[in-house]
């Protein structure tokens, strides 16, 4: 009997042993998916029935519940990390479809074999906006040549994040231009360039969030001033970014928007024009001696209506070279 005894003995030491090392591993794996999902909630939207498989995880870990309900609850969590990986490669793997595989590390635009749909709704509902300054140059024309992006205040070293989630095609120097930029491609057909950065958070090929930083402001290339040169494209063709981004309350006028097939027109002393699609906007350079109240009443609008156009306040002071849109 004291030898029967000897071997129950010896196999509950095991089971406890086998408890311990189930309870161990289920505790490190539950410590990773809290980690995993602290860094992941601030990307994704969970859903009801995902918090609630999470919660399940937590609560079986609690109270050492049978193994099969643990590890079927763990293969359900999995499952929905797998689903999420499965979107964002199909959602990428579309942009790549419509960019027709093309990509390089040197170039903002280089697409001139790829077809450009008359027109093409694209989701921006995750956008983040990339800094919260005044705008200090609109997109438009310039004198001489044309600005194809918007110019926002910031001081050297502040924070550049991403506006949408994505990936960096392009981190290169350009001295007499972006200086140090950044060219994003998202899910959603967009890509969108960061001029004149003081310094790189990033590398080339690396996928980043929505609102995830990606570099310091700066001056860097041809600029008399630190802000940010932001630019949004489609299959290489620039957007004016107030068609998207209301830079006056830091968001996006929808949650989509529709692009079309864009068409710089000859530009003139009398007809600063910028045609998209059947819409004509319209700028004005700005001149020694000019005012908003002068120039709302040149154009028959109202100041009210430049200041929402250009994402600017009353108390802007405008300068002479620069342009503004009055409609």
């Amino acid at each position: 009997m004291m030898k029967f005894d000897f071997v129950f003995k010896y196999f509950e030491m095991k089971q406890i042993k086998y408890n311990m090392i189930r309870i161990t591993f289920i505790l490190l794996l539950f410590f990773s998916l809290n980690n995993l999902f602290a860094q992941t909630q601030s990307e994704i939207n969970l859903t009801p029935e995902q918090i609630t498989i999470l919660n399940n995880v937590r609560k079986l870990v609690a109270e050492k519940h049978d193994v099969k309900l643990e590890t079927k609850a763990i293969n359900s969590l999995m499952m929905m990390f797998e689903l999420k990986e499965d979107a964002e490669e199909e959602s990428f793997s579309f942009a790549e479809e419509l960019y027709e595989g093309i990509w390089n590390n040197k170039f903002v635009k280089d697409y001139s074999g790829v077809a450009v749909p008359d027109s093409f709704k694209i989701n921006i509902s995750s956008f983040v906006m990339p800094f919260e300054g005044r705008i200090t140059s609109a997109f438009g024309p310039r004198r001489r040549s044309f600005h194809y992006g918007t110019d926002v205040k910031l001081q050297k070293g502040d924070t550049v994040v991403a506006a949408f989630e994505g990936k960096v095609r392009v981190k290169q120097y350009e001295r007499r231009g972006y200086g140090y930029y950044l060219v994003l491609r998202h899910p959603n057909g967009l890509e969108t360039v960061y001029g004149h950065l003081s310094k790189f958070l990033v590398d080339e090929d690396e996928t980043v969030a929505s609102g995830q930083p990606i570099g310091l402001g700066g001056s860097t290339g041809r600029s008399t001033g630190s802000h940010l040169h932001f630019e949004c494209r489609f299959l290489g063709q620039a957007i004016d970014p107030a068609e998207i981004v209301d830079f006056k309350n830091f968001c996006t006028f929808d949650d989509s928007y529709t692009f079309k097939k864009a068409q710089v027109n000859r530009i003139s002393k009398n007809n600063n024009n910028y045609t998209a699609g059947s819409q004509t906007i319209k700028y004005h350079t700005i001149r020694s001696g000019d005012t908003l109240s002068s120039i709302a009443k040149r154009y028959g609008v109202t100041v009210s209506t430049l200041c929402r156009l250009n994402g600017i306040k009353t108390t802007t002071v405008i300068r002479a070279g620069k342009t503004l849109r009055y409609k």
